[in-house]
């Protein structure tokens, strides 16, 4: 039964047992039945299910789904048929496919062993990686469905596996374990219904989150008393949004609204907290955590989807090459050259009475016995070595290992390895992702006064955009903790009671200490509290309260406990208690959070915080003065790179409370747009609220950011940020991280004009937006040719463009599009403010596809993820905002920074392999198969085999496989400091200087030369030798020689082409001729009665027993090899790639694995750290007096002193070099 057909059961079965029409409602899901799609990124029909606590009966003909997991791609049945349809999706395994089965009619010159032994081991070792990938996960699975769970069965807890779960069933889980499935949460050990969760395997976030449980069911916590709940829940149906839920509980004819507040999400873990007690509503692929566990988009990088193209290139050639073939076979069989006995009953083939014939199915001949010229074994190579790259290389690299959080490198998938090295674009996010997210409360203004010193970073970055020099005032003040950056005495220790406007740093001070969502934890005093809280920039706002003498201590789900300071009377301190009655929450819609509040004396207050644009739009229309100065404020704070927000708040009567509740109740119990009416129910009560003033909080920018992005730019990447700040604090960021700088011609396209305001004042949204595009629309315009013309100066500056939202908004416009991404490209750096999710997304989309250049995306938020999933390569940051963005990625570092290694190093060193990798390939293989097709020119075009079959079989699986493996991992032109060092060797990736045609076709041209040597200077040289008992040569003998001379010169030709030699290079080029030797010398000297070519029987033998064997071993390699050689010497003399230049430079630098590179590793360690590392790594001598390894302190100082680590000199350190002086002044005697 599917999922919508359980639902129309369960309707009409509720509707059987209740007297509630609910036809419309039904008829309404019924009609969007077409254009709704279960469990993924859709939303649920708009319908509901029923479900029956603590009955498994009732709930038994619904059929809901159980509550086991399934993460595996197979099973034991489809793992064949589906994994060798993954495989045989490839355009080359299919080709080898259709090669095999020609190979095997009569048609075919080669056996089908031939080419079905290189498929067969191709297609084995893929479907070994995918069962082997399959079995882990189905492992995991395992665990995970047989975790237990105690449940409620006849009145008592029986412990049972998570996979035996039903919708329904009463589940208790104990402090730190995980909720099994998604529940109803129903009571708590703690007071008041109340139990903390950890979201951790959802989102990432470790901060605590409260739930609360309905007061009607916080009776239901042991087993007798759980086992009356007799409750029917209406809710949603199963969808993937984590932070909604509605629904209704309906207990003895009495119906409770459900919220998020009362949902446990399967994946989280109960904490500070020894048992909750919860009915199961969601199981096992219905709950909200998988139905969110979809795959990071399949992306394939641009180098193979290039390779694409020589592939078919190599089918064109391949097709040439059998069409010369079958022509000439056409042309040449004729019934005059009787010696081959081309009779009247001759096969088809070969009946020159229809010459069609033969050259169709000579055709068909050549195409089997030329399919080597496509490399079968290079994606499974390509495939092998990427991964080895992912996971032993970034994965493991020091360089970008963050010590601080324990975090190193993940690439989360190996397909883009190389497009690592060829990005142009980079799309950053700013908070989070240039800066810290560590924020700390800096300045506020209170009733028009602004309270607090100091000079951020962006300011300096400010002041150097003006050419003038901040010097900062280092005032006398004890060290503050950690949130908490402010310095001004007129506020601190209660000296706010003198100031002009007591009353209003009050107000100020309360709605700190109370609009909040925060969770304290530990003990109840101002040193040892810890706060939770859902952003950094909550708990900066609820440290700084405390700091100011109001200091929230304890939460319950209907009170604050806050203890003021000098309130009365300076040192007084009191405890006050505030009822908290309602919570409306923020969201990114609203842009504010408000709080409704009950003091001690009954007064009834309304905090509100959000940002300015919506806090204004509320105020009552008084204190004008104050407003106008706070906006100034604002202004300033937005300038100095600081994140605001406004507070204000409302004092409302019990009657106007009363009616507005009545209206909010209502809204949160409605099964529809539940969030719409509440949104609208806030917006009753939030006006004519009093403005106190604003906060201020820094975001510091990340370690090492601004030499990154100066790095990056040397590099020839183009850095954009995207944003949703104000433009001041953007322009002001980008000043700071050398993004901009007053060099840099800006264009800047704002919607904050005047004439954009007036127009806004008429409230007519179509004037509005008419006005808006055509303002766009000229600006883009004018900014357009005024870079034309910089563009076209001698020497004109760089350029810089700083748009905010609303105007992206309308220049994303297709109509405006193409001027917009004309400008952008002509920018070196782009400042995109107040921007959207989606508008980053578009951005990033409007670049990769319209320019066709290589993007990045890198952010750590959940707002980031539409622009790492729309770029071609998606980073993610492991930061303070969860784990959303690093899900979502391709790779995954801890620091912008790192992004130097990531693509300086990493990325063009992968690109370089890679494209080395695939050319060799290309080269091999076109050089060995036109050996073949030479040889048929002189066997009248039949299709007669040059080489034996299992020497065409193992070439590529062999004889050549772990070589090109070995450079693919370990060739590198440049040593990672030099990479750093000279960054604009990456724009030889940028460039794709490294895979162009031109590059193919020298390689091509090479594989023709090579390829005609070995088969004319073979075959001539051989026609007059003799073997040792007289014999002239034949054609095995040929074959075997010419065999011989391709597999050591091609595999001498991959090490003319490495740019840097290490031993395993020479084990595995040593290894792959040696292993022809091994095989030739085995395979010749064994002859079965199955053999179908027993000609090559003892033949290595009989050559090896010749000069001439080794003469030509000897000659032909060279003559092959000089034509390259010669080539690479006058490339490197007269037209040098950079990295060579490079190279010449370095020649004798000392190799990158010297002590002071492993010092500059670690470097993160502390100072201790460090010396003891250093001192781990100096050379050891051995004792004159013990014959022991030397490793006491004695010769620390000396050999550190050599190589230049300080390590303080010992007393016993001094008196064993004098004795070792005393010793060396004493002759020796014979």
């Amino acid at each position: 039964m599917s999922g919508w057909e359980r639902v129309r059961s369960s309707r009409s079965r509720i509707a059987g047992s209740r007297t509630i029409s609910r036809t419309s409602f039904g008829s309404e899901s019924r009609s969007s039945l077409q254009t709704v799609r279960l469990g993924r990124v859709q939303p649920q029909a708009p319908c509901y299910r029923t479900i029956y606590c603590n009955d498994r009966e009732a709930n038994l003909p619904v059929k809901f789904k159980g509550n086991s997991i399934s993460t595996t791609k197979y099973n034991i049945f489809t793992f064949l048929p589906k994994g060798l349809f993954e495989q045989f999706r490839r355009v080359a395994n299919l080709y080898f496919l259709m090669i095999s089965v020609l190979s095997t009619t009569p048609i075919s010159p080669v056996h089908p062993i031939t080419n079905v032994v290189p498929l067969s081991l191709v297609l084995f070792v893929s479907l070994v990686k995918e069962a082997f990938e399959d079995w882990k996960r189905l492992h995991n699975d395992r665990v995970i469905n047989h975790s237990p769970i105690d449940v409620l069965q006849d009145q008592r807890w029986e412990t049972i596996p998570w996979k035996k779960l039903q919708v329904g069933d009463i589940v208790r889980v104990k402090q730190d374990g995980f909720f099994p499935a998604d529940l109803l949460f129903l009571a708590s050990t703690n007071p008041d219904g109340v139990c903390y969760i950890e979201t951790a395997n959802l989102d990432g976030e470790t901060n605590l989150k409260i739930r609360k449980a309905l007061e009607r069911t916080w009776d239901y916590l042991t087993a007798d008393k759980a086992s009356e709940f007799k409750g029917e829940v209406q809710c949603e149906q199963p969808n993937n949004s984590l932070y909604t839920f509605t629904g209704n509980l309906m207990v003895e004819k009495q119906t409770l609204p459900l919220t998020p507040n009362q949902l446990l999400l399967r994946g989280c873990s109960l904490r500070n907290t020894e048992y909750i007690v919860g009915a199961v509503i969601f199981t096992g692929h219905e709950t909200k955590v998988m139905m969110n566990a979809m795959n990071v988009p399949s992306k394939r990088s641009t180098l193979e989807r290039k390779l694409d193209k020589l592939i078919l290139a190599l089918f064109g050639a391949l097709f040439c090459m059998c069409l010369i073939g079958a022509i000439g076979s056409g042309l040449f069989i004729n019934r005059k050259y009787y010696y081959l006995g081309l009779g009247e009953s001759v096969e088809d083939q070969f009946n020159p009475s229809n010459r069609f014939v033969v050259a169709i199915l000579t055709m068909f001949t050549l195409i089997t016995l030329y399919s080597t010229i496509i490399p079968i074994s290079l994606y499974v190579s390509i495939e092998m070595i990427k991964f080895i790259q992912s996971t032993q290389f970034i994965n493991k690299d020091l360089h970008m290992y963050h010590i601080e959080t324990d975090t190193p490198a993940l690439a989360r998938t190996s397909n883009l390895n190389e497009e690592l090295g060829q990005v142009e674009y980079i799309f950053s996010d700013k908070t989070g992702t240039l800066t810290r997210n560590l924020m700390e409360f800096f300045k506020c203004s209170i009733g028009g006064e602004v309270y607090g010193a100091g000079i951020t970073e962006i300011e300096r970055g400010g002041a150097q955009r003006n050419g003038t020099k901040v010097e900062v005032q280092k005032t006398v003040s004890e060290e503050h903790e950690k949130g908490f950056n402010f310095d001004d005495a007129r506020l601190m220790r209660g000296a706010w009671r003198n100031e002009r406007n007591p009353d209003s740093c009050k107000e100020f001070f309360r709605c700190l200490a109370i609009c909040h969502t925060v969770l304290p934890e530990g003990d109840e005093s101002p040193e040892k509290i810890t706060y939770q809280a859902a952003s950094p920039d909550e708990a900066a706002l609820v440290i700084a309260a405390k700091n100011f003498g109001f200091f929230f201590y304890r939460r319950t789900p209907t009170m604050i406990m806050v203890r003021e300071s000098h309130v009365e009377k300076m040192g007084n301190i009191q405890d006050v208690s505030y009822e908290i009655l309602n919570v409306l929450e923020f969201n990114s819609v609203r842009k504010r959070q408000s709080v409704i509040c009950r003091y001690p004396d009954g007064r009834l207050v309304l905090y509100c915080k959000g940002a300015d644009s919506v806090i204004y739009e509320r105020l009552a229309n008084e204190n004008n003065q104050i407003k106008n100065l706070t906006r100034e404020h604002l202004e300033q704070f937005g300038a100095a790179g600081l994140r605001t927000l406004c507070l204000a708040y409302r004092h409302l009567s019990n009657d106007l409370y009363e009616s507005w509740n009545e209206k909010f109740i209502q809204a949160k119990s409605s099964l529809r747009d539940r969030e719409k009416k509440l949104d609208e129910v806030a917006e009753l009560i939030e006006k004519e609220l009093i403005l106190i003033g604003c906060t201020a909080i820094e975001d510091k920018l990340q370690d090492g950011v601004p030499s990154c992005i100066e790095t990056l730019s040397k590099a020839g990447i183009k850095i954009w940020v995207l944003t949703g700040d104000k433009m001041e604090t953007a322009i002001n960021i980008a000043y700071a991280c050398s993004l901009i700088n007053n060099d840099m011609k800006q264009f800047i396209i704002s919607s904050e004009t005047d004439a954009i305001r007036e127009v806004e004042d008429k409230n007519d949204p179509v004037e509005t937006a008419r006005f808006i595009k055509e303002t766009v629309k000229q600006e883009l315009g004018k900014c357009l040719e005024e870079a034309q013309q910089y563009l076209h100066a001698v020497s004109g500056p760089k350029m810089a463009l700083i748009i905010d939202g609303k105007c992206l908004m309308f220049a994303l416009d297709p109509t405006l599009r193409g001027s917009l991404l004309n400008l952008s490209l002509n920018c070196s750096s782009v400042v995109c403010c107040r921007v959207s999710p989606l508008q980053k997304a578009q951005v990033t989309s409007m670049v990769r596809k319209g320019a066709n250049k290589i993007t990045l995306g890198i952010g750590d938020g959940a707002n980031d993820v539409s622009m790492i999933q729309a770029a071609h390569v998606g980073i993610g940051i492991s930061g303070l905002e969860g784990m959303q963005a690093v899900m979502a990625s391709d790779f995954a570092i801890a620091q912008f920074r790192y992004l130097t290694d990531l693509l300086l190093v990493h990325g063009r060193w992968s690109y370089l392999r890679i494209c080395k990798v695939v050319t060799y390939f290309f080269y091999k293989n076109l050089t060995f198969t036109l050996t073949q097709f030479w040889f048929t020119f002189h066997t009248g075009f039949s299709g007669q085999r040059f080489y034996d079959d299992w020497f065409q079989s193992l070439y590529n699986v062999i004889f050549t496989a772990l070589p090109v493996i070995m450079v693919g991992l370990f060739d590198k032109d440049v040593s990672a400091s030099l990479s750093k060092k000279y960054p604009e060797l990456y724009k030889e990736g940028i460039r794709n200087s490294f895979f162009k045609w031109r590059i193919v076709g020298v390689w091509a041209f090479f594989a023709v030369y090579q390829s005609l040597v070995f088969y004319h200077f073979v075959t001539t040289s051989s026609c007059n030798g003799h073997n040792s008992s007289g014999k002239i040569f034949g054609l095995w003998d040929v074959s075997t020689m010419t065999f011989t001379c391709i597999v050591v010169t091609v595999n001498l030709r991959l090490l003319m082409a490495c740019n840097s030699i290490t031993r395993w290079h020479y084990m595995s080029i040593g290894g792959s001729i040696l292993a022809w030797f091994i095989f030739i010398f085995i395979y010749s000297g064994i002859m079965t009665p199955y053999d179908r070519h027993e000609n090559v029987f003892f033949v290595i033998y009989v050559l090896m027993s010749t000069f001439y064997f080794f003469l030509t071993l000897l000659l032909v390699p060279v003559v092959a090899l000089l034509g390259d050689f010669l080539y690479q010497g006058v490339q490197r003399w007269f037209f040098p790639y950079d990295y060579q230049i490079i190279q010449e430079m370095h020649r004798d630098d000392p190799e990158d694995t010297s002590r002071e590179v492993l010092l500059e590793v670690g470097s993160h360690l502390t100072a201790d750290e460090e010396r003891s590392y250093a001192i781990s790594q100096l050379p050891r001598e051995t004792s004159k007096h013990t014959g022991f390894a030397f490793d006491s302190p004695g010769y620390e100082s000396f050999f550190a002193s050599q190589q230049g680590v300080y390590a303080p000199q010992k007393p016993w350190d001094v008196a064993r070099r004098a004795s070792m002086r005393s010793q060396s002044r004493t002759p020796r005697t014979n």
